[in-house]
């Protein structure tokens, strides 16, 4: 929204150009999705999550009650209507997240995720955390500008000063307003704001909460009451705020690439599901070697479905060792030995799910748990050539659906979470 608040001074005099490894410290309704800081390397942070539709629930109503935004709860699940699911439903929350490539100070807001990530400074001894909050943004063609500022004011209960191109607009369609907003529940600001260093920018509460992960603001940055109410008590005047463009955030996770996807901005000239430029450049500023060609096509399956939900696209390969084979065949040279890994999970139960759909396709199924406390990894193989591997992997996806990738066979199989038959 593009503002002013009564009484302040110019603004223009600042301007500066796991699945579940993460830790889980608060997540819901009126509190930010909170985290410590992974190692240096590691960018993800959170886990996914699910529930089922309550009768008369929409997936605003979810997004609120998990604390993330519509749009991104929508296009975690493209088959759900948003207004009208079915009561039972599965809808899975998108509480996992890559951070974004920038330094972690201060605010950053990107963009494209409608996102706000806030990395408070932490007390002598203690490790670091990041909080991250879902946002409303300006509708399209609205330009946000990019670049590095700070909060120069912090105001609660602020009146609305409307500028004269809102005034024009809603004279022409019929609907008045005053000059001037007060404090209260018609105040499109709510209860607290966070005046920027750029001319007219603001991060704000606003009263119709469902607006939240939704594009359709006049420009400012819009935060559930009681998320700003939160971010509100924690920023200092002066905290850097940095708004970023990364439709693709690219990072590690142990040995594994991820790459995250959300629709780009058009404004930025981005052209969804056809320039994939901005992906390449995310994917190569993380990585020191060469990728192979199955680990691009991943990417540019994760980046064509703009889900917003981290996957994996590469295994580094290491600890490579020879495999002993429980049926008495020889055993395969691991250096040439190739398994198609079809998913992760935290759980026992998710992993025999998964096992028993492609047990149906008459595939090896086998299972691994790189080392205590790790996720099950479910696996396809072991198949003595990458191409035949390759093969294979894109025959689940044809049948199945599931996504996956082609990791080097290791010595790690046969763990206790092995799927039963």
């Amino acid at each position: 929204m593009e503002i002013r608040l009564q009484g302040d001074a110019p603004a223009s005099r600042i301007r500066r150009g796991w699945i579940a490894l993460g830790w889980l410290a608060a997540f819901g309704c009126g509190e930010a999705a909170t985290f410590p800081l992974p190692p240096d390397g590691q960018v993800l942070v959170g886990q996914l999550q699910e529930t089922r539709i309550k009768p008369e629930e929409t997936l605003s109503d979810i997004a609120r009650r998990f604390g993330v935004g519509v749009n991104e709860l929508k296009n975690a699940n493209p088959g759900v209507d948003p207004w009208l699911p079915s009561v039972g439903q599965r809808v899975v929350i998108p509480s996992q997240y890559l951070l974004p490539n920038v330094p972690h100070e201060g605010i950053v807001v990107n963009l494209p995720e409608l996102r706000l990530y806030y990395f408070p400074p932490a007390a002598a001894g203690e490790r670091r955390m990041v909080m991250i909050y879902p946002l409303g943004i300006g509708s399209e063609g609205r330009v946000i500008p990019l670049g590095v500022t700070q909060v120069l004011a912090k105001k609660i209960d602020p009146p609305w000063v409307v500028p004269d191109s809102i005034l024009a607009e809603h004279e022409a369609e019929g609907r008045p307003l005053p000059k001037v907003v007060p404090p209260g529940p018609d105040n499109p600001l709510g209860r607290y704001a966070l005046r920027l260093g750029f001319s007219s920018f603001l991060i704000h509460s606003t009263n119709h909460p469902y607006s939240v992960g939704l594009r359709i603001s006049h420009g400012c940055l819009r935060m559930y009451p009681e998320n700003i109410e939160e971010l509100f008590g924690k920023v200092d005047v002066g905290t850097p705020v940095r708004i970023i463009d990364q439709p693709y955030k690219a990072g590690w996770q142990g040995n594994e690439l991820y790459l995250e996807a959300h629709p780009p901005l058009v404004e930025a000239g981005h052209t969804p599901n056809s320039n994939l430029t901005p992906m390449v450049t995310a994917v190569a500023a993380v990585v020191t070697n060469r990728l192979d060609d199955y680990a691009w096509q991943a990417a540019v399956r994760v980046a064509t479905q703009g889900d917003g939900i981290p996957a994996p696209i590469f295994v580094r390969a290491t600890d490579i060792a020879r495999r002993s084979r429980s049926d008495g065949r020889p055993a395969l040279d691991s250096k040439q030995a190739w398994m198609v890994q079809v998913g992760i999970f935290r759980n026992r139960g998710g992993a025999e799910r998964v096992a028993q759909m492609l047990r149906r396709l008459e595939l090896p199924v086998v299972a691994s748990m790189a080392d205590e406390g790790r996720p099950c990894r479910v696996l396809v193989g072991p198949f003595d050539s990458r191409a035949t591997a390759a093969r294979t992997g894109d025959q689940i996806y044809k049948d199945t659906g599931l996504r996956n990738l082609l990791v080097p066979a290791s010595q790690n199989y046969g763990s206790a979470c092995r799927p039963t038959n």
